[in-house]
């Protein structure tokens, strides 16, 4: 073993989801390696990128929560997003070279009106600069070497956009959306239909999912706390999967669930987060009045997540053979 070898902290078991404030200026996988080594966690993952540029909510799973980040990854995202009219530039955002400048002569009414027009289900194309892949090269790769390549629209979801602030020459909006969202291409297509053209200047995601931006804990706060501390930031393995439905199993049958075995339910169809004597123990998909796994912990994993109340319903469902 070398010296610098020697002096690494021993990594440990850490299962949980810590929900960081990501500040500006470093990109969310090295924030997410900050957190991983306070933390000295042997596996932790980010769940939704946001750029160097951006700050905000960027939920972080350890352990076995990264076995349900894809939830989070699926789930809407809110952000509050600040465009600058008149100055459209390479990237998109305030990082890249202006492209052109146009005068803005929109009103608070413009914008209004533009912006009712962005909200559904609406076609973007993919900024030049992104992680999306073509020939097994993302995007940015190839914006980067200065070669076109063809990015094709793709069908996003707008939930809805509010109009915080106007000012000649600023906009100021709230936008929940879900996954596959470009904010980036959203504020220079609403910069066009102004016709005047627009950047990304600043953005925050304030949301994602069921979970706030006002609960997030900051890099500065995390560094100056101890382990303990730390720790107690954390959210249970099963934050993740809170909003689908509950089902209480005896640990018999979520074992048997677990080997992959199918149980007999008389619940409508969906998924649903399964219960163990009282301890979280995985996700699970109803179909046609039968329960099969989806993602589940092995059962000797799944203590230590308590009930969040009395009232759930516990089942036992008839085993199904095979």
């Amino acid at each position: 073993m070398t010296p610098n070898q020697a002096a690494l902290p021993e990594r440990r078991r850490v299962d949980g989801v810590l929900l960081l404030d990501k500040p500006s200026g470093i990109s969310s996988n090295a924030a997410l390696q900050r957190v991983k080594r306070l933390y000295r966690a042997e596996k932790a993952g980010h769940t939704g990128t946001l750029d160097p540029l951006a700050t905000g909510l960027l939920p972080i799973c350890f352990g076995e929560a990264t076995k349900f980040a894809h939830l989070l990854l699926d789930a809407d995202k809110t952000y509050r997003a600040t465009l600058r009219l008149g100055v459209t530039t390479t990237t998109g955002d305030a990082e890249g070279e202006v492209v052109d400048e146009r005068p803005a002569a929109a009103s608070q009414s413009d914008v209004e009106r533009v912006l009712r027009r962005f909200v559904g289900r609406i076609a973007q194309v993919p900024p030049r600069h992104s992680a999306l892949k073509r020939d097994g090269r993302s995007y940015y790769h190839y914006a980067r070497a200065g070669v076109e390549i063809e990015r094709r629209p793709r069908d996003v979801e707008v939930r809805a956009i509010e109009l915080l602030a106007w000012r000649p020459l600023e906009v100021e909006i709230s936008v929940r959306c879900g996954k596959g969202t470009y904010i980036r291409a959203l504020a220079e297509d609403i910069g066009e239909a102004l016709g005047c053209g627009a950047h990304l200047s600043a953005l925050t995601r304030t949301a994602a999912g069921e979970f706030d931006l006002s609960a997030a804990a900051t890099l500065d706060t995390l560094e100056a706390g101890d382990e303990a501390r730390r720790d107690a930031a954390l959210l249970p393995l099963d934050a993740p999967v809170r909003r689908l439905e509950r089902m209480d199993l005896d640990r018999g049958d979520a074992q048997r669930l677990s080997c992959g075995q199918a149980l007999a339910c008389a619940r409508p169809d969906g998924i649903v987060r399964v219960y163990a004597g009282g301890s979280f123990a995985g996700v699970a998909e109803i179909r046609a009045a039968v329960l099969r796994a989806r993602r589940m912990l092995a059962q000797s994993e799944s203590a230590g997540v308590s009930p969040e109340d009395g009232s759930a319903t516990r089942l036992n469902p008839k085993h199904f053979p095979g």
